[in-house]
């Protein structure tokens, strides 16, 4: 069984012209289409959590993941709406340190700013029966640190999410999709239950559940090559 799970990063509209890394932000209504559409084919969209007996082979059905990087403000105002409308649940993953704050690991890119949840609105998704996953403390680049930083990150990251929504905190996604397999170890033993990657591709039996790919959804991604993205079951496999 191939699952398609989503990565998606901003919901709002796209920055001007020339902005950098523009195509990371999809409209919501196109946004609101695609899962409209996953809808009205009879699949169910989950978060990593709803999603994990899928993933292991315990449950079988038409579903496909929804995973968003980064806690960007614009998912809660634009994409939790639709997420409730359609009884659909995702997971977004935060970076720990950062809430209420800005995307500042773009900066030196040239991307635009753009604000991140805050505490109150990131446990409003939480509530709202949306999963809270960690993006590490400080969106680093975890093969650039010593071992001692890269566990802090990953662990330390869990326990304040976990402390800030009370309630468990088990998924967990690379920033940048850089890691090594001592990275891997580490994510296994703070407790996570699963970890996403920007590997191109359908998640399937034989996967790591701690290097799960995703399908990449952008700003151009219409809606013929959206659902040949979703329902093909063989996707080139590359770092993205």
């Amino acid at each position: 069984m191939s699952i398609p799970i989503l990565m998606y990063h901003q919901i709002d509209l796209p920055a001007p012209r020339g902005s950098r890394f523009r195509g990371l932000t999809v409209h919501p209504s196109s946004f609101r289409r695609q899962m409209s559409w996953m809808q009205r084919l009879g699949y169910q969209g989950l978060g990593m959590r709803d999603l994990m007996p899928f993933l292991t082979g315990e449950r079988r059905g038409k579903v496909f993941g929804i995973t968003f990087d980064d806690g960007f403000r614009n998912v809660h105002q634009h994409a939790l709406p639709v997420l409730r409308q359609l009884g659909f649940t995702s997971t977004n993953y935060f970076v720990a340190n950062h809430l209420g704050g800005g995307n500042f690991w773009d900066a030196e890119k040239g991307v635009p700013f753009s604000p991140l949840m805050s505490l109150a609105q990131m446990r409003e998704w939480a509530q709202a029966g949306q999963e809270v996953g960690s993006h590490t403390l400080d969106h680093v680049h975890l093969p650039e640190l010593l071992p001692a930083e890269a566990r802090g990150q990953i662990v330390t990251s869990r326990a304040m999410l976990e402390n800030a929504i009370d309630g468990p905190v088990t998924a967990f996604c690379y920033p940048y999709g850089h890691y090594a397999p001592e990275h891997v170890q580490m994510i296994r033993d703070a407790g996570y239950l699963n970890a996403t990657t920007v590997e191109r591709g359908l998640a399937g039996a034989d996967d790591n559940l701690f290097e799960l790919p995703r399908v990449g959804i952008w700003r151009t991604t219409h809606m013929l090559r959206f659902f040949q993205k979703c329902l093909t079951r063989h996707e080139d496999r590359r770092r993205g």
